[in-house]
């Protein structure tokens, strides 16, 4: 389960926001007011989604005093549209800045590319209790100690899978990561994904989560 810090003060907003998420097992924690946002825990959490508009405390000022002290990804959710504003939260540490109104899909799509990008989990501890490996410096995947025979398409979607073992990860997410995965229907990614159950066979179980996508359990 990946976990969010969200400070926001639009009580609306935030619980669209955070039931969007949800679906896609990113549990969202948010806090109206930015001097309880700070104080509850910032390094129990994988990302921090930050409002600049908040009473009490500008939230430039929230994301310097979050950057000097906690090594964790944020993304500036914001409705102010000075440039200014944008530049300044990146120049503080921000990762990325993202300007209301936005589609709900696309903070997702940000999140966890910023999450893939920061490599919270550490693969190098991890990947030795899994059948299923990935190489990522060789560009294959075993299984078992054995390189699986994977077609380009293939081998995207499941290196995709692997870094988000245990995460329900979307069909659109493949589509939007996987540059050389140009798939025109659900149906071929179907395919695909029989494919691949029978090339893991029993050793690995890739779940189908009805009207979302897939999951690779542990």
């Amino acid at each position: 389960m990946i976990n969010i810090l969200m400070i926001e003060d639009d009580a609306e907003f935030a619980s669209l926001l955070t039931n969007f998420l949800a679906k896609y097992n990113l549990n969202v924690t948010n806090y109206q007011d930015p001097y309880l946002g700070l104080s509850a825990g910032v390094e129990k959490y994988d990302l921090l989604i930050l409002d600049l508009t908040l009473p009490g405390m500008d939230g430039l000022e929230v994301c310097r005093e979050v950057v000097s002290k906690y090594d964790i990804p944020i993304i500036i959710s914001s409705a102010r549209s000075d440039l200014s504003d944008k530049v300044t939260g990146l120049q503080l540490g921000a990762d990325d800045y993202l300007p209301k109104p936005y589609d709900p899909q696309e903070m997702y799509a940000r999140i966890i590319s910023l999450l893939r990008r920061y490599k919270k989990i550490n693969e190098a501890e991890e990947e030795p209790r899994y059948a299923l490996m990935l190489n990522e410096n060789k560009e294959e995947i075993t299984l078992n100690g054995k390189v699986l025979d994977l077609t380009p398409a293939e081998f995207v979607v499941l290196k995709l899978l692997i870094q988000q073992r245990g995460t329900t990860v979307s069909k659109e997410q493949i589509l939007y990561d996987s540059e050389v995965f140009q798939f025109g229907s659900d149906g071929s990614l179907s395919v695909i994904m029989n494919r691949l159950r029978k090339k893991v066979g029993d050793a690995v179980k890739i779940k189908t989560v009805r009207g979302v996508g897939y999951k690779l359990l542990i």
